[in-house]
């Protein structure tokens, strides 16, 4: 099964089952702090999970896009990636386990084929905070699963959430699948785990954990699933993920760059038994697969970023020189080789089309100065006297050397490189990209404190205010908001002058005082534009039944918005612009907060 097919399947499914599908969001979140990329389903959802109405209903599913890169070091094993495509169904306040469970089994069984007897399920095995969930086990016996392959685990294994420290949170229940040659093992067998493939999990949002760390039910129970189309079509074809349709034609691109052979082997999941130096070239060949897939995804998204030293922009840099870096030891010669690979990707995305020559672009300037960057490597090892495990990793990380170069140089020269000092510093380096990954969770699963939300309400009177002093071209870009401030972009061809900037700040704050109220409507897209709301009017909102949230700001402010807002503007409080610059060619931001 291919992976076009699985999506069209469970689409399909779902929608007989009630749902509305909804397109994919950007994997550049809006108005949210709280995380640097898209990393699930459920994360442009989470105004919905908390209690906001959704324009498609109660019951909605998609397949989204998604990027994770906190295990990034980890890539090139048999399961790891940092871009993937999520299958999920969710239940905003509407059904719950006993449908989510009835239909997670038929689409499996029925619709996957997959044999019953290669399936096991966990579900949570209770604690402090909540009981053992009996009802999902008890749903998963009445469809016909044997009680021994029904497993109660931790809160480690199935509790998702929340993502920060408080947030939408439960149990969960989560199907795998045997890939083993042999009889299917129980789930807890350490020796046997790595076979058992988990292929879907189904969470049951049904408490809120507090700032005290105690755990209250939510007055909205929610269903949020999710489904890897990546992993699942590796396990339906019985193949390593990199076999798949959406990989092997950038896989074959390598071997023609490299010159070298990707062993696939079937009926396995794992690398066929090789001598160490064809291990490491597989391993190779993996990230730079996926390292070139996520950055072209990336690139060609429609919130595009571009490579930086800050937020994003760095995730997208490290991808894409990691990339380079494995290529270079993989032999390869053809630069810039990325934009030959990322070609592939964008054949097997049509969506990049129309971006491809700023992906090719841009992969290609990287790939050039990281190029430059090597080059100033080796004029600094020239220099040195000695290498050590710390002087190894300061070029690994400064120069992008990987240790296997400063071994190589090392030993032309007479050193020795203490490799386990090297992987100490390097081990301490993962903890703290780890924490600092984990920092974008503080908040929460999405910061939706009173300030926020009060920041978020603020950003339709500036937008509107830009219209009106500005003129109509002044139209959204993007936005990030904290507790502290708030971050507007908008299409703008020059610097804003000072009295600009006081006029619009008078405007938001005259409106903030007349205490307008705040509401919103459900309407067409026509009736939207008829009635004068701003946002962007595209493709996406035929997908959820031609149906879009406008939220009214009195009769001042009409825009296109998920929410959640203040009833009311006199919640704001007094509204300051704080800073106003270029973000780039044609857009300007504006920072501000409320006091």
């Amino acid at each position: 099964m291919t992976s076009s097919e699985i999506r069209e399947k469970f689409l399909k499914f779902f929608e007989k089952k009630g749902h509305v599908i909804i397109p994919p969001a950007s994997l550049v979140p809006e108005n949210d702090p709280t995380v640097l990329f898209t990393t699930a389903g459920m994360h442009p959802l989470v105004p919905f999970l908390l209690g906001e109405v959704h324009p498609g209903g109660k019951r909605v599913a998609s397949v989204q896009k998604c990027i994770r890169t906190g295990d990034i070091d980890e890539v090139g094993d048999d399961v790891h990636l940092t871009f993937f495509e999520m299958l999920g169904n969710w239940s905003f306040g509407d059904y719950w386990k006993e449908d989510a469970i009835k239909w997670s089994f038929e689409f499996l069984t029925k619709e996957l084929k997959l044999p019953i007897d290669k399936l096991a399920f966990s579900c949570f095995a209770g604690d402090k905070d909540a009981p053992r969930d009996d009802e999902s086990a008890k749903i998963w016996e009445s469809l016909g699963v044997p009680k021994e392959r029904i497993y109660f685990l931790p809160k480690k294994d199935n509790w998702w959430g929340p993502a920060g420290e408080t947030g939408p949170c439960g149990p969960d229940t989560e199907m795998f699948y045997w890939t083993g040659e042999s009889e299917p093992e129980p789930l807890t067998t350490g020796d046997n785990k790595e076979k058992w493939v988990e292929i879907w999990n189904d969470v049951f949002m049904q408490y809120d954990k507090r700032p005290d760390g105690t755990f209250k039910p939510l007055k909205q129970k929610n269903v949020d699933t999710g489904m890897g189309v990546e992993r699942t079509v590796s396990v339906l074809n019985n193949c390593d993920i990199y076999q798949i349709d959406m990989f092997k034609p950038i896989i074959e691109e390598i071997e023609e760059l490299s010159g070298k052979k990707y062993i696939f082997k079937k009926g396995s999941l794992g690398f066929e038994e090789m001598p160490d130096c064809w291990a490491e070239d597989m391993r190779s060949m993996r990230i730079v697969a996926d390292h070139i897939r996520a950055a072209a995804i990336i690139l060609g998204d429609e919130h595009g970023v571009v490579p930086s030293n800050v937020g994003q922009g760095y995730i997208l840099r490290r991808l894409i020189r990691r990339a380079v870096r494995y290529g270079k030891m993989l032999g390869i010669k053809t630069m810039p080789f990325s934009t030959e690979i990322a070609s592939q990707v964008v054949k097997l995305y049509p969506e990049l089309k129309k971006k491809e020559a700023q992906i090719l672009s841009n992969l290609a300037e990287e790939e050039k100065k990281f190029a430059v960057a090597l080059e100033k490597g080796l004029r600094e090892f020239e220099r040195l006297t000695t290498v050590d495990g710390k002087i190894a990793f300061n070029l690994y990380q400064s120069y992008g050397f990987p240790i296997e170069l400063t071994e190589e140089l090392s030993r032309e020269r007479g050193f020795t490189v203490d490799k386990k000092v090297f992987e100490e510093e390097f081990r301490k380096h993962q903890e703290l990209s780890r924490t600092a990954s984990a920092g974008q969770f503080k908040g929460g699963l999405a910061d939706n404190s009173e300030r926020v939300v009060k920041l978020h309400t603020a950003t339709h009177l500036l937008h509107q205010a830009l219209i009106d002093v500005l003129g109509g071209t002044a139209d959204q870009k993007g936005s990030n908001i904290t507790a502290e401030r708030l971050r507007f972009d908008f299409a703008f061809p020059r610097k804003m002058t000072l009295e600009e900037i006081k006029e619009v700040e008078t405007i938001v704050n005259k409106k903030i005082s007349e205490d307008l109220p705040v509401r919103f409507e459900l309407l067409t897209v026509d009736e939207a534009k008829v009635k004068g709301a701003i946002g962007v009017f595209d493709d996406k909102y035929a997908q959820i039944g031609g149906k879009v949230k406008v939220y009214f700001v009195g009769d001042y402010s009409k825009e296109i918005c998920g929410g959640p807002h203040v009833t009311h503007t006199g919640e704001i409080g007094k509204f300051k612009i704080t800073k106003e610059e270029a973000v780039s060619a044609g857009v300007r931001r504006i920072r501000a907060t409320i006091e």
